[in-house]
C-alpha cells in the first residue's frame, strides 16, 4: 500500500471531526462524577466568594490610621477565627486577634501580621505601620454571585470541578457520554485468562482503547471478539447498532489482506466510507465512515498502531461529540532530540520515546531503537511520542523536535 493516495493526519482528523454530530442529551450529574465530562450549559455563581472581607494572614485586625504614628499601643478586645467572626466593631485604638480566612471585623481596614506585633496581655504594640487594605481579601475577590464562570463546552478537570463546588453547585448539567462500542477482530485473539491455542495471542487493544474512551469522556460498550468471517463481523456490527452506539470502533482487520474483512463487512451493512488510509506510521490502515448516525473508526490491529490512532483520532472525536470546543487543540510541545534520526519518508512518524526533564532548558526526548508497532512494552516505557513530519530531513542529537506527552495513567 503506497502513501500516494493516503490522507495526511491533519486531513483525516479534520474529516472525522467534520462528520461528528454533537450529542444533545443533557444529564445532571453529581460533581464527584463529572471528571472529564463536558458542560452542556453554563454555570453561574450561586454565591459571592469570599462572601465578606476576610484576612489573608494570621495577625491583628486594625484601623490603619491608628498605626500612622509609632510607638503606640492597641487594646485587644476579641478574636476572629474562620467560621467564628467577631461580632462587634473596632473603635479608635482597638484591635482584634485574627486568623487566616477569618472575617475582618467592622471598623478594621487592614491586618497587622503577627510577626510585626508584640502582645502583652490585653495590649498589642505594633512594630510597624500598615497601609489600609493590607492583607485583606475583599468580598467577591474570587467571584460574585451571578457571574458566568464555566461556560457551556467547558471540559471539567479538577480545578473546574472545584470551582463549580465553590460556586455552590452540587450537580453539573453535562453532555451524555458518547457510547463507544469496541469490537476486536481476529481468529488469533483470546481474552486474558482464557485457554490459548498455539497460534493465538491475548487480546489487549480493547483495554488500551477502552481506557482512552473513558479518559476522553466516553462510555465503553465491549462487544468482545469477532472471528475472521463475515457472519461474526455482521453480528458485532448489528450489536453496536442495537446498543445505540454513537461510535463503533473495530480493532484489527482494517488492511487489505485476505483475512482483513472489516471494511467489506461494514460496507455490506451500509457504511458510507469516508477514507481508509492515512499517511502515518504506525497506523496507516484506518477506516472512517458513517453507518446511519453511528460514526465508524476501524483501527489497525497492532497495539502501538491502535493506541496512536486512538490518541490522534478517537479521542478528539469523542470530545467533539461532547461539545468540547478544544477537541482539535494542538497538543504538540517542543523538546530536544537525544539521538540522531535519519531522514523520514512520505509518512508522518510517531516515535515512542522517553522524556527526561532538565534542570534548565527543554526536556530531552530519546527515541527507542525498537519502533515495531507490535511492541507494547516499549509503549508502556514511553513518556512521549516524537512527531516527525513527512519527508523531514535527517536530524542530529540536540536538534529541536515536537512531541506529544503521554501522561502516566491517562495517556
Amino acid at each position: 500500500m503506497s502513501s500516494k493516495n493516503a490522507l495526511s493526519v491533519a486531513e483525516a482528523r479534520s474529516l472525522i471531526l467534520a462528520s461528528a454530530s454533537p450529542i444533545k442529551d443533557i444529564e445532571p450529574v453529581p460533581l464527584h462524577q463529572t471528571l472529564g465530562r463536558t458542560l452542556a450549559e453554563g454555570l453561574v455563581a450561586l454565591r459571592t466568594q469570599p462572601p465578606l472581607a476576610v484576612s489573608a494572614m494570621d495577625g491583628y485586625a486594625v484601623r490603619a490610621e491608628d498605626l500612622a504614628t509609632l510607638p503606640t499601643k492597641l487594646h485587644l478586645i476579641g478574636e476572629s477565627a474562620a467560621g467564628h467572626g467577631f461580632d462587634g466593631a473596632l473603635k479608635r485604638g482597638e484591635t482584634v486577634r485574627i486568623f487566616t480566612g477569618a472575617p475582618v471585623p467592622a471598623g478594621a481596614d487592614a491586618i497587622l501580621i503577627q510577626e510585626n506585633a508584640t502582645a502583652h496581655g490585653s495590649e498589642v504594640e505594633p512594630l510597624q505601620s500598615v497601609a489600609a487594605g493590607r492583607y485583606v481579601r475583599p468580598a467577591g475577590l474570587d467571584f460574585k454571585e451571578g457571574q458566568l464562570l464555566l461556560p457551556a463546552g467547558t471540559r471539567l478537570g479538577p480545578s473546574e470541578i472545584a470551582l463549580a463546588a465553590a460556586m455552590n453547585h452540587a450537580k453539573a448539567p453535562v453532555v451524555r457520554r458518547p457510547r463507544v462500542a469496541l469490537l476486536a477482530t481476529g481468529d488469533e485473539l483470546v481474552k486474558p485468562g482464557e485457554p490459548i491455542g498455539p497460534n493465538q495471542i491475548v487480546a489487549s487493544n480493547s483495554f488500551a482503547v477502552g481506557a482512552l474512551v473513558e479518559v476522553a469522556g466516553g462510555e465503553v460498550i465491549d462487544l468482545g471478539i469477532a472471528g475472521d468471517d463475515f457472519a461474526a463481523l455482521e453480528t458485532g456490527i448489528r450489536a453496536a447498532r442495537e446498543a445505540r452506539a454513537d461510535i463503533l470502533v473495530t480493532l484489527g482487520g482494517a488492511s487489505v489482506g485476505d483475512h482483513d474483512l472489516v471494511k467489506t463487512a461494514l460496507t455490506k451493512e451500509g457504511m458510507e466510507l469516508g477514507f481508509w488510509r492515512v499517511a502515518m506510521r504506525p497506523g496507516r490502515p484506518l477506516i472512517h465512515g458513517k453507518l446511519g448516525a453511528m460514526s465508524i473508526l476501524g483501527l489497525p490491529g497492532n497495539p502501538a498502531s491502535a493506541i496512536v490512532c486512538g490518541l490522534l483520532f478517537l479521542t478528539p472525536l469523542i470530545r467533539a461529540m461532547n461539545g468540547d470546543a478544544q477537541a482539535n487543540a494542538d497538543n504538540l510541545e517542543t523538546a530536544v532530540l537525544g539521538a540522531p534520526l535519519r531522514a523520514n519518508d512520505a509518512r508522518q512518524d510517531y516515535l515512542r520515546a522517553t522524556l527526561a526533564p532538565k534542570e534548565t532548558g527543554l526536556p530531552v526526548a530519546l527515541p527507542f531503537e525498537a519502533q515495531d508497532s507490535s511492541l507494547l512494552r516499549v509503549f508502556a516505557q514511553s513518556q512521549c511520542l516524537i512527531v516527525r513530519e513527512p519527508d523531514a530531513p535527517a536530524a542530529k542529537s540536540g536538534d529541536l523536535c515536537k512531541v506529544i506527552k503521554l501522561t502516566p495513567g491517562r495517556f
